[in-house]
């Protein structure tokens, strides 16, 4: 009799430790779900001409843009490559392709297919008046 309450005895320590061990994982899971897709790393604002705006993809079709970061015509310019999840915004990027523009975005810490190609999204846009124009 007493071996078989310390068997039950050991065989629920177990249960006890697998399921601490499963809740532990689920935990941890959401936590580096959060901190890498959910969890804002920066936000910001660029400005330079708007050098192309695609709406592409093979599964999930995403908005992405391309910005040289000047608003000068420049030999080798640095680019800014990124992501559109509204459309709207999308649409007045497309009115305003080869113009200078300011746009505000928020970086994550990692892609998800159907946020778009780039860690960079683009939250508001804003048409720029330079001296040239």
């Amino acid at each position: 009799m007493q071996e078989e309450n310390a068997t039950r005895s050991s065989t629920g320590k177990h249960y006890h430790k697998i399921r601490i061990f499963w809740v532990a994982l689920f935990l941890l899971l959401a936590f580096l779900i959060y901190w890498f897709f959910i969890n804002p790393y920066s936000n910001g604002e660029r400005k330079g001409r708007l050098i192309k705006i695609t709406h592409k993809g093979n599964i999930f079709k995403t908005n992405e843009g391309e910005l040289w970061l000047s608003c000068r015509q420049m030999i080798s310019p640095e680019k800014f490559f990124f992501s559109v999840t509204n459309d709207s915004i999308a649409n007045v990027l497309k009115n305003l392709q080869d113009e200078c523009v300011q746009l505000t975005y928020v970086q994550y810490r990692a892609k998800l297919p159907w946020r778009g190609d780039s860690k960079y999204i683009v939250t508001g846009v804003t048409a720029v008046k330079t001296v040239d124009q």
